[in-house]
């Protein structure tokens, strides 16, 4: 570009064009582009899978994970063959208040099994933005010794919205892992609730990890989280804090026994522990192998299962009509004028939502 301030006008003045801007990659370095993976098909999938390739049960995972109409296709078709092999595994959910050391308990749990000859496989729900949708899916980098050990399969995948603090799909990722040859399934939620549901639906154990010395204890007995825990492990018993989780322990065990005897027919255990020390952590996994012994021999533990199921199957009806309503080109349009109206506020949303449903019911 020609500046002005070299015209003849102004003499004794002059300005240079200066240097060239540097490309922003190195134009001598040889990028070689990752080849593309190859498209797998249904029998190459559930092949993999049950020979152990984390690889493909990675893959397989995310397509269950996905939202394409064309992956779920796929997905749909190696679970139902992979469900043959799947349910021989003891499924234990594992929720907290934030802070209460989850990832470190389950680090901590996890090496216990996996020395214990046990495969693990552990299905961490990591929160989603609001805003932007995202996820950090930090958790393995909180569970140093797991990550490493051949013999676990951690796996991080986003809430995306869904409630309970389980992922949608977790239930399906459950199925691989159990075809994939794990022994032992972790669900680790991404926090505490009032309606842990979700989680409770797809699990044999639900364990609630509690800490004693916050000034919270009457918050960790609230009826909702307490009724559906099958136990509980006070966690960080160590150092100055051991004569208050043995206090919070004996607090616990007396709320437990004031709520209604359990559907199982066993009354939860609490257990203190400390996964920074990996002290008493065998104690949780005899709380959690008894539970198992108790409902297996008294049918609840297969009751519960098929209940499960059936649970799921309406959960999956649910969301296919909900996938399906808003997914309809007309009913799309009709949202917008709607919206509009009530904004305006010539339509109250209760009678918007009428004239939409009757369009809806109308086309089908």
């Amino acid at each position: 570009m020609e500046h002005p301030e070299n015209s003849k006008e102004y003499k004794g003045l002059a300005v240079n064009s200066g240097v060239k801007e540097a490309p922003i990659m190195n134009p001598y370095l040889n990028i070689k582009k990752r080849p593309k993976a190859k498209e797998l098909s249904v029998d190459e999938y559930v092949e993999g899978i049950l020979a152990g390739n984390r690889t493909i049960l990675s893959r397989a995972i995310t397509l269950a994970e996905s939202n394409l109409i064309e992956h779920q296709e796929i997905a749909q078709s190696v679970i139902e063959k992979c469900l043959p092999h799947a349910g021989k595994s003891i499924r234990v959910g594992i929720t907290g208040v934030p802070g209460a050391g989850k990832s470190t308990f389950i680090d901590a749990l996890g090496m216990y099994l996996c020395k214990d000859s046990h495969k693990l496989a552990v299905l961490a729900i990591d929160p989603s933005s609001e805003k932007t949708k995202g996820s950090i899916l930090g958790d393995k980098t909180r569970m140093e010794e797991l990550s490493l050990e051949k013999n676990a399969f951690i796996r991080p995948s986003p809430s995306a919205g869904s409630l309970g603090g389980v992922a949608r799909k977790t239930r399906e990722s459950i199925v691989l892992c159990e075809a994939a040859g794990f022994d032992t399934i972790f669900v680790e939620t991404v926090g505490v609730g009032q309606s842990e549901t979700a989680m409770h639906s797809m699990v044999d154990f639900f364990l609630l990890i509690q800490l004693a010395g916050t000034g919270d204890e009457l918050q960790g007995i609230k009826r909702g989280i307490m009724e559906m825990a099958d136990g509980i492990a006070i966690n960080k018993c160590d150092g100055n804090n051991i004569e208050k989780a043995q206090l919070a322990q004996r607090q616990f065990q007396n709320a437990l026994h004031l709520f209604p005897m359990p559907e199982s027919g066993r009354t939860p255990s609490v257990v203190t522990c400390s996964a920074y020390e990996k002290f008493h952590i065998e104690d949780v996994w005899k709380m959690v192998e008894d539970y198992v012994a108790f409902t297996s021999k008294n049918g609840y533990f297969e009751y519960k299962r098929n209940q499960q199921s059936k649970y799921w199957m309406y959960e999956t009806i649910n969301e296919q009509l909900k996938n399906h309503f808003y997914h309809n080109s007309e009913i799309e349009k009709m949202l917008t004028e709607m919206e509009d109206k009530v904004n305006r506020n010539e339509m109250t949303s209760f009678v918007a939502a009428g004239k939409i449903l009757d369009k809806y019911f109308g086309e089908i």
